[in-house]
């Protein structure tokens, strides 16, 4: 690996005996296949081309795909991949006389259904997609990952959008300050939900109850048949945006047959079902036709929509009627991962900001601090125990 400055120095910065990790870009671009080669060598061959003999083609570019959190430092993820649908992608052809270079390629040793743990990298996937330049690969990739899903952890698909869209990486103004200088297009604030997005979450969550129904009992009928009225449904929705505005998103469904009514925030719109395909759903919003695909897990609606990924929790009364207030006092995991040392005990007062245990991940550690002056009243873990993402790991009185 070498380093390059901007008069055209390069520096020597280290030898591995492997193959990069971007090793698909070189391939992309070249026609060549490098895991051949690594192949063919460790045989005892020679190398097929040199230097002078290979010819470069077009532009390509590789993003890849980490189950991350970027809004929380990046934290890794673990969990399931409940749902995973990768964009569409070419058969990958080799060499220059094997037609032209597939313009979206995928490398993936996770499939729908499999864990992401803690003791391996969590990368699920990595995109690469080639263009005639830049700017044509650009595109390939902003579209790629927006027909990128996941659902069941945190992935950096959003984030990925956000830096192949920003100026400074379409400018190839790179260099390793490019995401401190760009926080604001980077990391911008949480907005509403958008209300087209709440109608598709409604519909999914009305199809989903009428699954198993049957037909000839009225009385299992979720249509909606009131004598001399209309029924209607209060929907209650929060993502990340309400719970900071301490909000919820109240839609108010309204039955008229094969069409509803649906009203948020002031704003009231006949929603049609025109067509269904699995999760895909297509509806008419107002004037507007709209498309996108809901996946339901327990009472999160996960919708894509417009090329983003909106989380939205359904909020059921029946199901919370007889919880109870949550317990504030207890400080829980920000990620799964390994308790490596725990730095108080019960009864023990400390201060604001003191450590009181460490936990680790995928080589990272992690703190976790008083969040004001108090007491420690229970620790819940031992150190070497592996712990789940948003479990309590102490319980903590704050000073009176």
């Amino acid at each position: 690996e070498f380093i390059v400055n901007q008069d055209g120095s390069f520096y020597f910065m280290e030898m591995n005996t492997r193959l990069q990790v971007e090793h698909p870009v070189t391939e992309m671009i070249t026609g060549q296949d490098l895991v051949e080669w690594q192949l063919r060598v460790a045989a005892g061959e020679h190398l097929p081309l040199s230097q002078s003999e290979l010819q470069l083609h077009g532009h390509a570019i590789e993003a890849r795909v980490y189950a991350e959190n970027p809004e929380k430092g990046f934290l890794p993820a673990i969990g399931t991949l409940h749902h995973m649908r990768m964009p569409q992608a070419v058969n990958f052809e080799l060499g220059v006389t094997a037609g032209k270079p597939a313009s979206v390629r995928i490398d993936a040793g996770v499939r729908e259904g499999d864990t992401i743990s803690p003791f391996y990298d969590p990368m699920i996937a990595k995109l690469i997609v080639w263009g005639e330049d830049r700017k044509t690969a650009l595109a390939r990739m902003s579209q790629a990952l927006a027909q990128y899903q996941i659902v069941g952890l945190a992935s950096n698909i959003g984030f990925l959008q956000r830096v192949v869209k920003s100026t400074a990486f379409a400018n190839a103004d790179l260099d390793t300050g490019l995401i401190e200088r760009n926080q604001a297009e980077l990391f911008p604030p949480l907005q509403a939900c958008p209300v087209a997005a709440i109608a598709l979450a409604a519909v999914s969550l009305v199809l989903d109850e009428r699954k198993g129904v049957s037909s000839s009992d009225p009385w299992s009928q979720p249509g909606g048949w009131r004598l001399n009225s209309r029924l209607q449904r209060q929907l209650e929705f929060s993502d990340e945006y309400s719970e900071t505005q301490g909000l919820a998103y109240q839609a108010k469904l309204t039955y008229c047959g094969e069409v509803w009514e649906l009203s948020v925030a002031g704003v009231t719109v006949a929603v049609e079902l025109a067509d269904q395909y699995g999760p895909n759903l297509y509806l008419k919003v107002g004037e507007r036709t709209v498309h996108g695909s809901v996946v339901r897990v327990a009472d999160n609606f996960h919708v894509f929509f417009e090329g983003k990924q909106i989380q939205l929790q359904f909020n059921d009364p029946m199901q919370h009627a007889d919880e109870g207030e949550g317990d504030g006092g207890r400080l829980t995991a920000p990620m799964p991962g390994k308790v490596v040392a725990v730095l108080a005990q019960a009864g023990q007062e400390v201060k604001k900001g003191e450590p009181l245990l460490i936990m680790e991940a995928m080589k990272m550690e992690h703190t976790i601090a008083a969040p004001h002056d108090g007491i420690v009243e229970e620790v819940l873990y031992n150190v070497g125990d592996q712990v789940a993402d948003g479990v309590p790991l102490l319980a903590f009185q704050v000073a009176s």
